[in-house]
């Protein structure tokens, strides 16, 4: 059984930073395609970064150079750095895998096939 559990959440300034983490238990990271979305209230849940099995990286163009998405093959984690935080950046953060092996890390929440329960990021002005 696929489990994905997120933690890291809470309230920050705007400008503040903050590390999401993606605990994952019955697949290893390593061998998964490993994706952040996020949903504000009232809106659709969007992409946010991505990471392939292979290590490549893609991001939702609003976060680059902000976000940066990584794994740690040892403790079976994804984490999320999210630096200068903005108001608009506020939203429930989900974790998802996807258990096809891609090139490119796909941006459409029906291409993952495990979820977390989601964490929330409430950014202040």
């Amino acid at each position: 059984q696929v489990q994905l559990v997120e933690s890291g959440g809470g309230l920050v300034q705007a400008g503040g930073s903050l590390r999401l983490s993606c605990a994952v238990s019955g697949r290893t990271v390593g061998g998964s395609g490993m994706g952040w979305f996020r949903q504000a209230p009232g809106k659709e849940r969007e992409f946010v970064a991505a990471i392939t099995w292979s290590g490549s990286t893609r991001y939702r163009d609003p976060v680059k150079g902000r976000f940066t998405i990584s794994r740690d093959n040892v403790k079976n984690t994804v984490n999320l750095q999210m630096n200068s935080l903005r108001p608009e950046d506020t939203a429930v953060y989900y974790c998802a895998a996807d258990s096809n092996y891609r090139m490119v890390a796909p941006t459409s929440p029906s291409s993952y096939d495990y979820w977390g329960q989601g964490t929330q990021v409430t950014v202040s002005s």
